[in-house]
């Protein structure tokens, strides 16, 4: 079975901007962080975020939904326009809402507030691990066929290309095209998109999807999983994407 994987490197000191209007709240979450060794950035509205993220191009945005000026899914949306960097969004508890038109607006993933530190930096890691993909392989790509076939890719480098239809997928270039046309995925759409084209034909659970793209050794949040489905869905084909109801999702070939 082909195995669509990377090794990933986390930056040495990634770059956070936190957009969060409570003052106390911000400089509580500036220094945790800082003592974990991430390099922190703040902001107190929303359009001071859109301007800070442009000029100082972090590496992950970590906002609340609840903002002045601009508010959280609205400061997604823009960012989204121009940037696939992970953003993870803090949502008030219990609020099913913010949650879910976080995650549509482009959001990789949400944490509740009240959140302990250990929890956040998991879910900052996690995210910056998505996102820092390498070209190491542990073994050779293939390409996987219509009728089920495989066959080496042709690329002298040892590198290859996954075809499902008229989608393909560089796994050393890490692009994805349909029809030939490059196809613009988030790190964790991209993540997402590996795994499932990792075991074509195979259905995957939910909690299968949680463990090896949100790095969630807890119980996730499944609708995180739904979500991020229907944001692929929307960009590969609606179709490429099979639901099991009962069970989970897979990859048609």
């Amino acid at each position: 079975m082909t195995t669509a994987r990377a090794f990933l490197d986390e930056p040495a000191e990634p770059h956070i901007l936190f957009v969060e209007d409570d003052a106390v709240i911000r400089d509580t979450v500036r220094i945790a962080l800082q003592r974990y060794g991430f390099t922190v950035s703040t902001a107190a509205d929303g359009l001071t975020g859109l301007e800070l993220f442009r000029s100082a191009q972090p590496d992950l945005l970590l906002l609340d939904v609840m903002l002045p000026e601009l508010d959280g899914i609205g400061l997604c949306r823009r960012i989204r326009e121009f940037s696939l960097a992970p953003i993870l969004m803090v949502t008030a508890r219990g609020d099913d809402l913010d949650m879910i038109s976080g995650l549509e607006a482009g959001a990789d993933d949400y944490v509740v507030k009240p959140c302990e530190t250990a929890v956040l930096v998991a879910r900052i890691r996690s995210l910056l691990r998505r996102a820092s993909f390498a070209s190491a392989r542990e073994e050779p790509t293939r390409e996987v066929r219509e009728d089920g076939g495989t066959a080496r890719a042709g690329a002298p480098d040892g590198g290859g290309v996954l075809a499902f239809g008229d989608l393909t997928i560089d796994t050393h270039g890490m692009e994805v095209r349909r029809a030939g046309e490059l196809v613009a995925l988030t790190p964790t759409e991209l993540r997402l998109l590996l795994v499932f084209a990792a075991s074509p034909g195979v259905v995957l659970e939910r909690r299968t999807l949680l463990r090896k793209v949100w790095d969630h050794a807890w119980d996730g949040d499944a609708r995180v999983v739904d979500l991020h489905v229907k944001r692929l869905r929307a960009k590969i084909d609606a179709e490429r994407i099979e639901t099991v109801r009962g069970f989970g999702y897979k990859l048609r070939r």
